[in-house]
């Protein structure tokens, strides 16, 4: 979890309160969640994990109906620092090249802006490409109730 010095707040609605001190937590998966959520806005980003985690998020996802912000992502979170790793899925015909540029620079932004931590690294795995009209393993899952 990341601890940050809240002694001098960099926005308040007064004056009143600006001298108390305090410190904010955040927690690693408040750092994967805002991660995984930056990275599946990216266009080209079909989903996000493995094979198996996919298949298992799939159907987890479908019993608690919520989806897992947090799949494909792992990140290590230090008390001013953080880096992320992330398992992708591109669209065929995404340029991965340009796809991974722009997600490392909406999960290192949307991560600073929300944490207030340093992105000091941002991996992008991609684990397969999606080739839309042909059958995923999710989609069968889907299709056989």
């Amino acid at each position: 979890m990341a601890a940050t010095d809240t002694s001098t707040p960099t926005s308040t609605s007064t004056n009143r309160h600006k001298g108390i001190a305090g410190k904010v937590v955040i927690a690693d998966t408040v750092v994967a969640t805002i991660a995984g959520i930056a990275t599946r806005e990216v266009d080209g980003v079909h989903a996000m994990g493995g094979g198996a985690s996919r298949a298992v998020g799939a159907v987890r996802d479908r019993v608690s109906r919520s989806a897992d912000h947090t799949r494909g992502v792992r990140v290590e979170v230090g008390e001013k620092q953080a880096a992320v790793d992330l398992d992708i899925v591109v669209l065929y015909g995404t340029e991965i090249a340009d796809a991974a540029a722009r997600i490392r620079s909406q999960v290192a932004g949307a991560v600073e802006r929300m944490t207030g931590l340093e992105v000091v690294e941002v991996n992008v795995n991609v684990r397969d490409v999606h080739v839309p009209g042909e059958e995923s393993d999710e989609e069968e899952e889907v299709r056989v109730r």
